[in-house]
């Protein structure tokens, strides 16, 4: 069995075929109670002690159903290259894992929000980490003295999650466009030109695709791996976007804050499959990490994929998706 519907083929099932989807459209599950029981399992942890959690997006596509409401484009990957990617409607959804350690690629699920057409995705997703941590501290599954390590991939806008999660005990890490312009931070002490006037609030323009704007970086590490070869890690200290009162804070009330962390690039010498190893750009929420904090970094964003792993045998294997619903909200109880 893969589906709910199959349950109409067996024996002891005296209703319709139509009456399971019927049940799905017109039935209740109690969520809410659903996540704090997940929270208050066991939770894996990383190597120093710390619960690294990963957020990624999968898509329930329904091309097929033109009068289902909330559908959106969702980007679908191609086989042959990024020339092949389509844009399918359907629902997409928002999931939250804790990631396991060592050789194994399953990960443990904590929360899935479905993104409607009118959604923030900053907002929604900081609503649904803030929701999630909450829940694991009121379990007893935080341990007091270490932040809990969020991993983003490209796609999201990091320091604005990471100024929407102020006040809990989080550490936002994220992969970035290798075309970004971020600052770095005001000179200390700060010379005042001769023609006078106020200090600045940000620094030098710190252009990924420009070495020459780096500068020489606050830590740098290497490590010899079997499957990239030699990795080298660099990192620079107060890092930050300089904001404007545009786009996400066009509604932000008072002075735009400086939101500063620490960006970590690395460099690999070969990737599995031989394409070109191109740098790889990290945010980190934190400042003033050592070496060995860096390499920690940038081994946790590794195991991100983990969770897209996950979604295979969800779809695949536990059939997910399989059913065919008319309706967002019957999505949202069925794939439980």
């Amino acid at each position: 069995m893969k589906a709910p519907v199959d349950l109409t083929l067996v024996a002891e099932h005296r209703r319709g075929h139509g009456a399971m989807y019927d049940a799905l459209n017109s039935g209740d599950v109690d969520v809410p109670p659903l996540p704090q029981v997940l929270a208050g399992l066991p939770m894996p942890q990383a190597a120093d002690g710390r619960m690294v959690m990963a957020v990624d997006v999968s898509h329930w596509l329904r091309p097929d159903v033109p009068t289902s409401p909330d559908r959106l484009f969702c980007h679908v990957y191609g086989r042959s290259g990024r020339s092949s990617d389509q844009f399918v409607p359907g629902w997409p959804y928002s999931f939250v894992a804790a990631l396991e350690s060592g050789r194994t690629s399953w990960c443990q699920l904590l929360d899935a929000v479905r993104l409607g057409p009118a959604d923030d995705v900053a907002e929604v997703t900081a609503a649904q980490l803030r929701r999630v941590v909450e829940d694991l501290i009121e379990m007893g599954r935080w341990r007091l003295g270490g932040d809990i390590l969020i991993v983003f991939d490209v796609g999201y806008d990091a320091p604005r999650t990471a100024h929407l999660l102020r006040g809990l005990p989080v550490e936002v890490l994220s992969r970035m466009r290798t075309d970004r312009v971020m600052r770095k931070p005001v000179p200390v002490p700060w010379v005042s030109p001769p023609q006078g006037g106020r200090p600045p609030k940000h620094g030098k323009e710190f252009r990924f695709a420009k070495p020459d704007t780096w500068g020489e970086p606050d830590a740098a590490t290497v490590q010899v791996t079997d499957r990239y070869g030699t990795a080298r890690a660099r990192a620079w200290d107060r890092i930050h976007p300089r904001l404007t009162t545009r786009s996400a804070w066009i509604d932000h009330t008072g002075e735009l804050p400086i939101i500063e962390g620490t960006l970590i690039g690395l460099q690999v010498d070969r990737l599995p499959g031989g394409h070109d190893p191109l740098p790889l750009w990290l945010w980190s929420s934190a400042t003033g990490l050592s070496g060995e904090d860096i390499d920690v970094r940038w081994q946790a964003f590794l195991r991100r994929f983990d969770l897209e792993h996950t979604f295979r045998p969800m779809k695949q294997t536990l059939g997910w998706t399989r059913p065919k619903l008319r309706t967002p909200e019957a999505a949202d109880r069925g794939p439980g």
